[in-house]
Order: C-alpha cells, then structure tokens, then sequence
C-alpha cells in the first residue's frame, strides 16, 4: 500500500542549533534540510521519522532537567 505525500516538518522557525547542527523548528539537521527537496517519499518519511525521534528525546532531556 502506498503511503501518502510526506509533507514538510518545517514549521517556519528556521534556527541552527550550532552545538547539534539542527533546526529548532523541525529538528532535521542541516544535511537533511538540504536534501529534502529531491528526497523521494520514502527518504522523506525516514528524515520526518528521524527529526521526530530527535523531538522526543530533546523533550524528555529537557523535561529531566526542569
């Protein structure tokens, strides 16, 4: 079965974290910003996979240290 268009994770908060070479916004880092837009789908959702479990885990880093 085919999965549907991956859509952008970019929420227009474009920020380079230099200490981890990721965006704030979407948590893809710089490589993977710049290949999004000749990734095919299946890239796609491994790159939206990947900056959701870099979300994940900042979140719960961040939430241990409040």
């Amino acid at each position: 079965m085919a999965r549907p268009s991956v859509p952008s994770p970019c929420i227009s908060v474009c920020i380079l974290d230099p200490g981890r070479d990721m965006c704030i916004g979407c948590y893809r880092n710089r490589a993977e910003i710049g290949e999004w837009s000749r990734a095919d789908d299946d890239r796609r959702w491994e790159i939206a996979q990947q900056a959701e479990a870099r979300r994940i885990a900042l979140t719960a880093e961040k939430e241990k240290r409040a």
